[in-house]
């Protein structure tokens, strides 16, 4: 990866990959795991910083234009999004953005899982989708946070959505009765049952950030 956008922007990847780690320096969540990245910067990436660390949507939206301009291609095909029979004017930026950046969610949450399913451990990328662990909607600023994003297959996608099943803070799955008591085959009762309280695949890079998991748990709860 670091090869491709060094190449579009005309820089070497060492050069770059330097760049990212001034960057990494100031990450207050790679500091909280003991990495701090490398020691020297410049103010301009303090300024960037600055910038884009309360606002992921604009700072996603905001380099795929910029991979566009580099690319002398348009962002419609560098995004890999279909913009077709899209209104004009200020609405149409607003939905480009939006689906920028639900494309970088669901390709970065798909990525750090493997195109996984962390609960089921089917790997196909055709039968797989990024959940958001905080409700898209409401929750604003953890919209493309790949940290609040977990890869599941449609099944328990929806089940995850409606709360018929949620991931505990420390990992492990849970099946309502609510669930169990819909499922009419048994062997479909039996295969949730054995889950339940099993660990979810955890991946190396974006782990569920365990306070949104928390924030879910405590409403699962409620509904038990």
């Amino acid at each position: 990866m670091v090869i491709k956008y060094a190449k579009i922007i005309g820089r070497r990847p060492s050069a770059l990959n330097m760049k990212v780690g001034n960057l990494g320096r100031l990450d207050p969540k790679l500091k909280e795991k003991g990495i701090v990245g490398l020691s020297h910067g410049s103010k301009v990436e303090q300024m960037v910083w600055d910038e884009f660390y309360d606002n992921p949507e604009q700072l996603i939206y905001e380099s795929e234009c910029l991979i566009a301009k580099y690319s002398n291609d348009t962002i419609e095909h560098t995004s890999n999004i279909d913009l077709t029979n899209l209104p004009e004017g200020t609405e149409r930026v607003a939905m480009i953005k939006q689906r920028v950046n639900q494309t970088f969610f669901r390709s970065t949450v798909l990525s750090s899982y493997d195109s996984t399913c962390c609960i089921s451990g089917i790997r196909n990328e055709q039968l797989v989708e990024a959940c958001h662990i905080s409700d898209w909607k409401s929750d604003l600023k953890n919209r493309t946070n790949p940290h609040n994003g977990i890869c599941l297959n449609p099944f328990f996608h929806r089940a995850y959505d409606k709360y018929y099943i949620s991931i505990t803070p420390d990992y492990y799955i849970e099946i309502s009765e609510r669930l169990l008591d819909d499922i009419k085959s048994d062997n479909s009762r039996k295969y949730l049952q054995s889950i339940d309280r099993r660990h979810i695949i955890i991946p190396e890079k974006f782990s569920p950030d365990k306070d949104l998991l928390q924030l879910h748990y405590n409403k699962y709860k409620e509904l038990l």
